[in-house]
């Protein structure tokens, strides 16, 4: 059992940090509401601490789990962040879907402590995290992602180590672009098949066991026919983490014609007052 930290208790960090416990490691949560921290405490046991440095003090490996690159910065760099007092050999581990370059900035920062850094972006939203069976891609160096696994495997059905620091961000830049296409498709299909004057579950039975099925299909189809979408990933965190695409694309010349226009389209949605719909909501635009 290793001593860990978390930083961060949002929708995803609260119940990750809750299965680390349950695993019984030594667990040390920090959250800038502090409310939020007594109430995981009350419920998960471990302890809380007022700041990230104080959180990070001693722990083998802390984790994080916050909104952007600039509140990234904040809990590691900045004043009282948790790169103030990350021991040596220690892993910080960052679950933030994030931009490749902060990640590399935050790697360079903890080799100058001689500790380690893995960006470790997940898939699977709140229901993957509070069952335990989120798909986590990483970036870092071998050795201590060997370290590390075996503790994210708490709240991990796949955990993989891409490529230097940067990749799992990278690879999470993948998993979106590819969510973002398959939303739109399947939205545009149900539409279609609703304007048609087909009954739009028995096209999902039949459709979704050939070529065209996929986890959106079985997972959002039935709730985007019944026009419900108070749930799930919100509308507002998908184009953050599109406008990060878009930007490493600009980067590093990949083409993302489709990824630009949906963006738009979900911007679309945000001025229907959708900013916390599931992002299956794009089928809004369509009736």
């Amino acid at each position: 059992m290793a001593r860990v930290a978390f930083i961060g208790l949002g929708v995803m960090g609260y119940p990750m940090a809750g299965h680390l416990a349950a695993r019984g490691h030594d667990v040390t949560v920090y959250n800038r509401t502090l409310k939020k921290a007594e109430a995981w405490v009350a419920e998960h046991g471990g302890r809380s601490a007022p700041t990230p440095a104080m959180a990070a003090e001693g722990q083998q490996i802390v984790f994080a789990c916050v909104g952007n690159d600039d509140d990234l910065r904040s809990v590691t760099i900045g004043d009282g962040g948790a790169f103030e007092t990350l021991a040596a050999d220690a892993i910080f581990v960052d679950h933030t879907t994030a931009s490749a370059a902060v990640a590399r900035e935050l790697d360079a920062a903890a080799r100058t402590r001689s500790a380690h850094f893995i960006d470790a972006p997940v898939s699977g939203g709140q229901a993957g995290a509070e069952n335990g069976v989120l798909t986590v891609m990483c970036g870092g160096e071998a050795e201590p992602y060997a370290r590390a696994e075996p503790v994210i495997a708490a709240y991990a059905r796949a955990c993989r180590l891409m490529g230097p620091a940067g990749s799992g961000q990278l690879t999470k830049m993948v998993n979106q672009i590819c969510i973002a296409g398959l939303v739109q498709g399947l939205s545009e299909g149900l539409a279609f098949a609703q304007k048609a004057g087909l009954d739009g579950e028995a096209v999902l039975e039949v459709i979704g066991k050939g070529a065209a099925g996929s986890w959106q299909m079985d997972n959002r189809g039935k709730t985007m026919l019944a026009d419900k979408f108070d749930f799930g990933f919100a509308v507002d965190w998908m184009r953050k983490d599109l406008g990060i695409c878009l930007e490493e694309g600009n980067q590093n010349g990949a083409a993302l014609p489709g990824t630009a226009l949906i963006d738009q389209f979900y911007k679309d949605v945000q001025r229907m007052g959708g900013g916390r719909w599931d992002t299956s909501s794009l089928i809004r635009r369509l009736r």
